[in-house]
């Protein structure tokens, strides 16, 4: 497999490291996330950990970006509270986001050595949700 890699949005990037800074706080918050929806806005969320297994920050923004009538993701990045910087997507994340946006691009990377590749590169040989759904009829 070819990771293919595309040019990193900036802007996205400053973006989750902003709120990664300024609204993560303690144990409950400590990592944020940004996308780039279709109509060019960007939408920013923090995760909600909890030992039961609260949503990651990626998560939250999916449900954020809906109830803002944005449906359609191009990038997505994640940050990490204290300076941590762009952390990738946990498994989870990955499979959830190659379903609801199977055109995501993803940033990943560290310093300056960031890219942003296709959420599928991200899950190789992946399982494919609405591939394996039955049709009523």
């Amino acid at each position: 497999m070819t990771t293919q890699s595309h040019s990193v949005d900036q802007e996205l990037v400053r973006a989750a490291a902003r709120v990664a800074g300024t609204r993560c706080r303690g144990d409950n918050h400590t990592m944020a996330a940004a996308a780039r929806t279709r109509d060019g806005r960007i939408v920013t969320a923090v995760n909600a950990y909890h030992f039961t297994g609260g949503p990651c920050a990626e998560l939250v923004l999916i449900g954020t970006a809906a109830a803002q009538g944005a449906y359609e993701l191009d990038t997505v990045v994640a940050v990490g509270d204290r300076e941590r910087g762009v952390v990738p997507p946990c498994g989870r994340c990955r499979q959830v986001l190659l379903d609801y946006f199977p055109g995501l691009e993803v940033i990943v990377g560290e310093g300056d050595r960031l890219r942003a590749v296709p959420i599928g590169d991200l899950l190789p040989v992946s399982y494919v949700w609405a591939d394996h759904q039955l049709e009523d009829g």
